[in-house]
């Protein structure tokens, strides 16, 4: 998972031109020999001063990353809290065993307590700052770390068996020294590929121009369809998928709310699937404890709202029906006059999703001249979509973003991954293994980039890191957070951060932090009270620069085999 926060006043993708250091030094030409002769004896004093007892220089090297210790001469200037042999440092010790599964926006017991209509109690509750916990998320007795992929696609480990009960009747999973996913379920009971290959069937799959797809299911987050826009973009996904998702379309109207939240993430001429019921309910209505007016009612609701948000039906056969998105919205802002079509939004930024009340009014497209012209611009097929310039850089929407500007932001990041490889071994299986990045883009950030990195048909997501991320417990293998830490060292403690991320980091995963020499400093003084395995080492640029780098590896624990039976009892 990588990370991007402004550090103001710099900008996301460069950096001011740097005064020059002794200015005055050109003035007065004659107190250069002076000036290098105290610069002489104060570096040799800080060698002398700064020895390897020191809480920045002598660092445990990490099992993954074996970089060159962060150089002495160009320590910051330490406080007593960070630097002191003496300081204390705040422990942060392991949580009890019941809370090994703890996510806690989305905590089971604190939804109980709001609305059940419309699922309102399933939509983030986070606590309130008295009920943060200050301590590590425990890994349960017998976890182990994953397969590698692709073996991980199908077998995980994993120490309960409640789910193979659970679904024991939908071919779904198999209990045995493994979980075995089959990928079967009600719906399709063939496994999920037979039930990919049936969508191939009715749409191109294969073609390059399907990248990214959103599904009730997503591993990476926690969300529902409730009463809160999703934390994406408008035109992000190329399509969005519904297989018995038990979202209540026809319920006290909110199949409007629900379709039109849809249509805003949606990409112009993309495709909403849905699989399952209400669909041939006239078949299936006795198995559903439905009656067949409750059904018939529902999906004819459903079909009133996408002809309303001017989506065509494609083709429909036996239980999937497939709808497309216009490439713009010139007919249907005629059908508007006609009063067939949804009323749009007002002119607020369809972009803004961050606890964000659903509308059901219809999120304009971009403006074009003709009935041909794909609204926003038609999108490269992947995978030239990746390198190309992102339709939203090149027609000017994001405030301070070039060509010239993404070309070298992208110079950028290969350069540092360079840096991160050479010795390491995590971003070699970035560049060689089939991994997925989620970006995550803070919501407080002054240019938001999510659109950049949905057009280049990579994921992500908005996220207040004040908060909990919406994800389950050892949900990633590594972390890249770039000036997180100097953009919310005003908003919150920075120990609720790096708690969180400790939450959602698999046991021997690896965290780097990118970031202000000062506030690494402050940064890894917690990290030592959470027991990971870290070390600050100099930028790529060298040592001169402010700009540090912390790498960290979180250690394998788990909840001792006692408390586990002590929290399932």
């Amino acid at each position: 998972m990588a990370s991007n926060g402004d550090r103001l006043p710099y900008h996301p993708t460069s950096k001011p031109s740097k005064p020059s250091l002794f200015p005055w030094i050109k003035r007065n030409v004659y107190t250069l020999p002076v000036i290098l002769f105290l610069c002489i004896c104060f570096y040799f004093f800080g060698l002398w001063q700064h020895d390897d007892t020191t809480a920045v220089t002598k660092t445990v090297t990490s099992p993954t990353f074996n970089l060159p210790y962060f150089n002495s001469h160009h320590s910051p200037n330490f406080t007593a809290t960070t630097s002191s042999h003496s300081a204390a440092t705040n422990e942060y010790p392991c949580c009890n065993a019941k809370y090994s599964e703890y996510t806690p926006c989305e905590d089971s017991k604190r939804s109980l307590k709001f609305d059940r209509d419309r699922l309102i109690y399933r939509v983030r509750h986070c606590p309130e700052k008295s009920e943060f916990l200050k301590c590590r998320i425990p890994a349960p007795y017998g976890y182990k770390n994953v397969f590698s992929w692709p073996r991980s696609r199908d077998l995980a480990w994993y120490p309960h068996k409640e789910l193979t009960v659970e679904k024991a009747a939908q071919n779904w999973i198999i209990y045995g020294d493994t979980f075995k996913f089959l990928g079967g379920g009600t719906m399709f009971p063939h496994g999920a590929d037979a039930y990919i290959d049936d969508i191939g069937k009715l749409i191109n799959l294969k073609d390059g121009s399907i990248r990214t797809a959103i599904d009730t299911g997503l591993p990476a987050l926690i969300e529902v369809l409730a009463s809160k826009g999703l934390p994406y973009l408008s035109r992000a996904f190329d399509m969005a998928h519904c297989s018995r998702c038990l979202i209540p379309w026809g319920q006290h109207g909110t199949y409007r709310v629900y379709l039109t939240e849809v249509d805003r993430v949606l990409r112009p001429g993309k495709y909403w699937s849905l699989w399952g019921p209400p669909l041939l309910w006239a078949k299936y209505w006795k198995g559903w404890e439905r009656t067949k007016e409750d059904l018939n009612e529902e999906q004819t609701s459903i079909e009133d709202v996408a002809k309303s948000l001017c989506w065509k039906k494609l083709v429909k056969k036996d239980d999937i029906a497939i709808w497309q998105k216009p490439t713009n919205h010139l007919s249907c802002q005629n059908n508007r006059k006609l009063g067939k079509a949804s009323n749009f939004c007002p002119t607020n930024d369809p972009d803004t999703a961050w606890y964000t009340k659903l509308e059901t009014r219809l999120t304009p497209l971009p403006e074009v001249s003709d009935n041909e012209e794909v609204a926003g611009g038609k999108l490269a097929n992947r995978p030239h979509r990746l390198n190309a310039i992102p339709l939203r850089i090149s027609k000017g929407t994001v405030e301070g973003v070039t060509a010239d500007v993404f070309k070298q932001d992208s110079e950028l990041w290969k350069k540092r991954v360079s840096y991160y490889k050479s010795p390491g071994g995590f971003a070699a299986a970035l560049v060689d293994l089939p991994v997925w990045v989620m970006n995550v883009v803070p919501v407080e950030v002054k240019v938001n980039t999510l659109g950049i990195i949905y057009e280049r048909g990579l994921i992500g997501t908005y996220q207040n890191w004040c908060e909990a991320m919406s994800t389950y417990p050892r949900t990633y293998d590594f972390i890249h957070a770039d000036s997180v830490f100097s953009l919310y060292q005003d908003r919150c403690n920075a120990d609720d951060i790096l708690l969180d991320m400790d939450r959602i980091l698999r046991p021997e995963g690896s965290v780097i932090i990118r970031d202000d020499v000062d506030v690494l400093v402050k940064i890894k003084s917690i990290i030592n009270g959470m027991e990971w395995d870290s070390q600050i080492v100099d930028h790529e640029d060298g040592p001169h620069e402010r700009e540090k780098l912390l790498f960290t590896v979180k250690k394998y624990w788990t909840a001792p085999a006692a408390a586990e039976d002590e929290s399932s009892s």
